[in-house]
């Protein structure tokens, strides 16, 4: 039986180490953490083989990516195969060198993590004094090399105060998109789960952002790993009656649908275990086991995750399920059970009853 979900967009760790120590990481990694299992031939193996089944953007992460030599070695690969290859890297390291390297070897986009619009707030969250400044200085650099680069933005209670003055400097330093990251509580994450946004400010949050958006010409902005502003943006839309093809046009870049895990996107660590997506703590399996297609098309994990009419709680029950879908993450870390409702949704589906 043929597969239809098309891989489109892959994280993948090409190292365990990293430079910080941020509060809300999934990897307990640090500067002392191994490479990974990933050699270089290891590398070109694996992009050899994605390439006879599918061409999707693929980011290199980690850990921190510029900890790793080789990487332009990896990304000039990736670029000769026909990949559109990025890069995901905190920005303490980036400098003139880099900055020609990520030239040279084709990334087409940098993203960065900012999570706080001053240093107390960033440096507090990223758990390392002069991350902040780390950012400002790579966004100076990638604006001086004329490289463009995404804001990714992750937000718990201690920052939450902070999300608008965050989504305006991203703008002033020049980003070409600013992401908002309702963190899920994995890794690191699940010591900070008194930390979590509540379902009730998340829902004004996630109306904020509809508001912002409504007037944002500059850049492009979207929220992540927060599934159910899909459904805000479809009610909202549908109530006001206006605007709605230039919002249909921004709506449709994120692919139509909240959650895209194990069905447009995944994750594959330095280990080779290939994860939903990053939040995600189950492998569905391991590349140096299987080959990646038979993981994509047929590991139990994913082919749940894409089966909606499973799905438990209300999330199964609701009309928004096809644009929702709820985070699969999230209602495991919460519940144990990946099926279930998400947690963090304060909607109510129509002639829905608690069992």
């Amino acid at each position: 039986m043929k597969n239809n979900w098309e891989l489109k967009w892959m994280a993948w760790e090409i190292t365990e180490k990293c430079n910080l120590n941020c509060v809300h990481c999934r990897s307990s990694s640090d500067i002392h953490s191994p490479e990974g299992l990933f050699t270089l031939d290891k590398c070109y193996k694996l992009l050899d083989e994605i390439k006879t089944f599918a061409n999707p953007v693929i980011v290199l992460s980690g850990g921190e990516p510029l900890l790793r030599k080789d990487v332009f070695d990896i990304a000039k690969y990736g670029t000769e195969l026909g990949f559109r290859m990025c890069m995901a890297t905190n920005g303490v390291l980036v400098n003139d060198e880099v900055c020609k390297k990520i030239k040279e070897s084709g990334i087409k986009i940098v993203s960065l993590s900012l999570d706080g619009s001053t240093k107390e707030i960033h440096d507090d969250f990223r758990g390392q004094p002069g991350a902040f400044d780390g950012v400002m200085r790579a966004a100076e650099y990638f604006r001086k090399h004329e490289i463009p680069f995404i804001i990714n933005s992750s937000f718990t209670k201690r920052n939450q105060h902070d999300i608008e003055n965050v989504y305006k400097l991203a703008k002033k330093i020049g980003a070409t998109a600013w992401y908002m990251f309702l963190i899920v509580p994995t890794g690191r994450g699940e010591e900070i789960m008194k930390e979590l946004v509540s379902k009730e400010d998340y829902e004004d949050i996630l109306n904020w952002h509809y508001e912002m958006e409504r007037d944002e010409e500059d850049i492009l902005v979207r929220p992540t790993c927060a599934p159910q502003y899909y459904r805000i943006w479809h009610e909202r839309s549908k109530e006001e009656g206006k605007d709605t093809k230039r919002r249909s046009l921004k709506f449709s870049t994120g692919g139509g649908k909240g959650c895209i895990a194990a069905q447009s996107i995944c994750f594959i660590s330095a280990k080779g275990d290939v994860y939903p997506c990053s939040y995600f703590p189950i492998s569905a399996g391991n590349i140096f086991e299987k080959s990646f297609k038979e993981i994509w098309d047929t590991s139990k994990l994913f082919n749940d995750i894409r089966d909606f009419k499973s799905y438990e709680g209300k999330c199964g029950k609701c009309k928004y399920l096809g644009v929702c879908g709820g985070c699969r993450a999230r209602a495991y870390a919460v519940t144990g059970d990946y099926m279930e409702e998400e947690p963090f949704c304060d909607y109510i589906p129509e002639n829905y009853i608690r069992k």
